[in-house]
């Protein structure tokens, strides 16, 4: 795994100083991305992240995405585990000068994924009954929670144009060349997760959304217009154990 660990140039800030403990791969994935108001968001949000905005407005995004390949360091992957559909509602952050990105929900195939990353993570995960058939060209992305009010999620997309990577500056690099995650949904503490990964390989992408409820689980509304599409083949990336940035006091 040296050889991603050598491609840097491209990160905000240099890797973590320990050793990574888990490895996945995220394939066909797409990013559905919408301006929303900071008045939406930031009730949602501990008071001590920072909501990021780029051209004076927040985002909110979902990416879907089926995982492969998962694993801890030194070990195989598990059955049911380390392969599994994935969906996840999230806005973007900063902590410390480290932007990031905030999961306000993420959704996954595997029961085993869900308890484990709800566990060591501290995320708010949830089992869902997903399916990920391909047709032709297109994805299709379908999915249904088991819990807390059943939140649904249907679409196909498919990749359309020339690849790309985002340059620095751009809304496109801000949506997706980010390195860490934050974490404070389910209780007083805020950690931070580091990851790594090389430059995104993007792609425009085209979709037709048929039901999408995922916004509206999380008290979230989702503006009536078109969404930013990105498709990206697949991702190796490296993930960090979590590190305790706030610890609140329960009253």
């Amino acid at each position: 795994m040296g050889e991603l660990t050598d491609i840097v140039a491209h990160r905000p800030y240099p890797l973590p100083s320990g050793p990574w403990i888990m490895k996945q791969t995220w394939v066909d994935l797409m990013f559905a991305h919408w301006r929303v108001p900071a008045s939406e968001l930031r009730p949602r949000i501990p008071v001590e992240l920072e909501l990021e905005e780029f051209d004076g407005s927040p985002w909110l995004g979902m990416a879907l995405f089926e995982v492969c390949g998962l694993r801890a360091r030194g070990l195989p992957g598990l059955p049911f585990a380390s392969h599994f559909p994935e969906l996840n509602v999230r806005s973007y952050v900063r902590y410390g000068g480290k932007p990031g990105v905030f999961f306000f929900s993420l959704d996954a195939g595997s029961t085993l994924a869900v308890e484990a990353a709800r566990a060591l993570y501290r995320l708010p995960y949830f089992k869902a009954t997903m399916r990920i058939p391909r047709e032709g060209e297109w994805i299709r992305f379908r999915s249904r929670r088991v819990q807390r009010g059943g939140a649904t999620f249907s679409a196909r997309y498919r990749a359309v144009g020339p690849g790309f990577r985002a340059e620095p500056g751009t809304l496109d690099h801000f949506l997706v060349e980010r390195y860490c995650l934050y974490t404070g949904r389910l209780g007083p503490r805020i950690f931070r997760v580091d990851i790594h990964h090389a430059p995104w390989q993007l792609q425009r992408a085209e979709a037709v959304l048929d039901e999408n409820t995922m916004a509206d689980a999380n008290g979230l509304r989702i503006p009536d217009e078109s969404p930013v599409l990105h498709f990206s083949h697949s991702q190796p990336t490296l993930v960090w154990p979590p590190e305790l940035l706030v610890r609140r006091e329960r009253h």
